[in-house]
């Protein structure tokens, strides 16, 4: 059975007070829940953007809902907690039912949509800050002025369409690697890659060093790879490649 049709057994957890530390906020939690199951794991978000949110993990799904019944509104430290069934399985519950390849793909998953997640953010960022290009006025005439710009040329000014950073960009089955030594070809990098499932292929570009392309015959095994390689020493620590999806 899938992950996606396994009951849940996390109670997500909101409006809790920001200025508490973790410690007396994780003891606060595992005080009130306890009482309606055996909670295995609590996770404090501590991140600016997450602040005042945290995850209980019980044992039993059962539970879950006797807690989301019975503690919504309580309040903690003064303020009335928001409850709701966690939307995936944690990593806890995963671990405590599962085996190790199922872990392996459940944390695949969560970094896939993780990563989706900060390419989308990144994106809705840069469009606010987008700002118009000089002389994009409207002409007299009413009709829009004509880019003076040579065709297919890209825009480089503080209007252009918004760039997603590699780091955030979504997964896809093609990987851009990057920082590779000079003398470092297709065997090497081969001899890395092929290790995970689904491997094809790798790709260098004529007349340029220090880049390729590998490819995947699914999204998945491109992910393993590239959770398994960035950041990866070669030639004894000179040089760190950098691993990211390739930008459609």
């Amino acid at each position: 059975m899938s992950s996606g049709q396994q009951p849940i057994a996390t109670v997500y957890v909101r409006n809790l007070e920001e200025r508490v530390k973790p410690e007396p906020l994780k003891e606060a939690l595992t005080a009130i829940f306890s009482e309606y199951g055996n909670v295995i794991d609590i996770v404090v978000k501590t991140n600016l953007k997450a602040k005042g949110q945290a995850f209980v993990v019980f044992d039993k799904p059962e539970s879950a809902l006797a807690a989301i019944e019975e503690v919504q509104g309580f309040e903690l430290f003064e303020k009335p907690m928001q409850i709701a069934l966690a939307r995936t399985r944690s990593d806890a519950t995963v671990l405590q039912t599962g085996n190790e390849e199922e872990f392996d793909a459940h944390k695949r998953r969560r970094m896939a949509e993780k990563d989706k997640k900060k390419a989308l953010e990144t994106a809705e960022e840069q469009k606010r800050l987008k700002r118009p290009l000089p002389g994009a006025e409207t002409a007299v005439s009413g009709r829009p002025a004509k880019n003076a710009r040579g065709a297919g040329l890209k825009s480089t000014g503080a209007g252009a369409a918004a760039v997603v950073p590699d780091e955030y960009l979504p997964p896809n089955r093609i990987l851009f690697v990057q920082n590779l030594p000079d003398d470092f070809g297709k065997d090497e990098l081969t001899g890395i890659f092929s290790r995970f499932e689904g491997f094809r292929e790798v790709r260098t570009v004529p007349g340029r060093s220090g880049i390729a392309f590998v490819e995947y015959e699914a999204e998945a095994g491109a992910i393993t790879a590239k959770e398994n390689t960035a950041g990866m020493a070669l030639k004894n620590g000179e040089k760190v490649m950098k691993v990211t999806y390739q930008r459609q």
